[in-house]
């Protein structure tokens, strides 16, 4: 470790504004380094539905901004209760979510346009620079130039690659194609809806293998549902409403409030994606770049470990950076420490989204409801501060 506080970077491109590269920005911008947003859409629009933030990723973000969290906990709902159900409606198992007590953080949903909204808003608005479509980079010894859709470019000593799963970045610095199709598609909606089976602070998972359908208490009245199925291809069905219609005719059946929610649920919302994760790199960074989140390790959501890790991954890069010896040493214990956790929460993901599908996958559920510990142990005992002081 450097006995100097002056970071090993002074300017640094984060290709990529969502929540990840969001953080990452938060947390290098705290250590003094001049860290910019370029963002390919023409606005943060709140797009998808609700997700989760686990002790791991809550505690990276506390890290990071400790009012990150309040803020967070205020505009989200705390996990209490997680409810296994059938398609016809019959509760099977109910758990009792006490990870607060266990982890000092807890399970809180939220919806994603919300976290991405607090997460801008704790920077400075000029920093965020939308309708900027990274097409390539070139870097030597001393800097990188990234250039963007309509000749705009900007030099930097250090680019980061959180542009998601089909990231521009990684396919100029590696090129290892598109993403692995996992056999399964997903639909996923968000609206206010209330429904005496729909309680606060609980979510519902149930289950007819191949299919299943997720509903979350989100905060502020607002429900996050989601609906996955083994699908042969990943090609889109159409249009919004023939999707729509599709939706109703899988789950039509389906015991309440399923199908109601679903017809409740604005066609134009309801966002349809391919599930799909990719091969575990050995290396993340070349040089004067390197990956992070979903573009460096995507991962089945079946866990819910995207966005947390993200954040992990964030906080200890810019720790690295701010107290490496230098450029190429912090990137080679950045690799070194995050690679080797992500690929075993990849794999955990990729086996229990597969085994969840299976015909006894109602039952494999259950189990994990029941004996997760070792695994939970292992990934919400995560400490950023301990983590970040194993520097070479």
């Amino acid at each position: 470790m450097r006995e100097t506080s002056k970071p090993v970077v002074e300017k640094v491109a984060i290709i990529g504004g969502g929540i990840g590269g969001l953080a990452t920005a938060i947390a290098l911008r705290k250590q003094g380094i001049d860290a910019h947003v370029y963002e390919k859409a023409r606005e943060l629009r709140p797009v998808g539905a609700g997700l989760s933030l686990n002790p791991n990723g809550l505690k990276a973000l506390e890290a990071i901004k400790p009012s990150l969290v309040e803020q967070l906990k205020q505009a989200g709902s705390i996990l209490k209760f997680i409810n296994l159900r059938n398609n016809t409606g019959e509760t099977t198992q109910q758990k009792k979510i006490t990870l607060m007590e266990k982890y000092g953080q807890p399970m809180l949903i939220i919806r994603w346009s919300k976290l991405q909204e607090i997460l801008a808003s704790a920077l400075p608005p000029e920093i965020i620079h939308l309708n900027h479509r990274c097409v390539s980079f070139t870097q030597n010894h001393n800097s990188v130039t990234v250039e963007f859709e309509g000749q705009k470019t900007v030099e930097v000593d250090l680019v980061v690659g959180a542009d998601g799963i089909k990231s521009a970045v990684r396919q100029i610095l590696i090129g290892d194609g598109e993403p692995r199709y996992l056999g399964r598609m997903s639909w996923r909606g968000l609206i206010r809806y209330s429904h005496e089976l729909l309680a606060a602070n609980e979510a519902t998972a149930m289950i007819a293998a191949p299919k299943n359908v997720t509903l979350m208490d989100v905060g502020d009245g607002y429900i996050s549902w989601g609906a996955k199925m083994l699908c042969v291809d990943d090609s889109s069905l159409g249009s919004a409403a023939d999707i729509k219609s599709r939706l109703l005719k899988e789950f039509g059946e389906w015991a309440s409030p399923v199908p109601e929610i679903i017809e409740a649920t604005d066609a134009e919302i309801i966002v349809e994606r391919p599930i799909s994760d990719r091969p575990p790199l050995s290396s993340w960074s070349k040089g004067r770049v390197t990956l992070l989140g979903d573009a460096a390790h995507p991962m089945s959501p079946s866990i819910g470990q995207g966005a947390n890790t993200a954040f992990e991954d964030g906080y200890e890069l810019s720790e690295y950076l701010a107290k490496a010896p230098n450029l190429e040493a912090a990137l080679a214990i950045y690799d070194e420490n995050r690679i080797e956790r992500t690929q075993i929460i990849q794999a955990r993901s990729a086996f229990s989204g597969n085994r969840a599908y299976k015909p006894d996958g109602e039952k494999y559920l259950q189990e994990r409801l029941r004996s997760n510990e070792e695994f939970e142990d292992w990934l919400y005992k995560y400490e950023p501060l301990a983590i970040a002081s194993r520097m070479v």
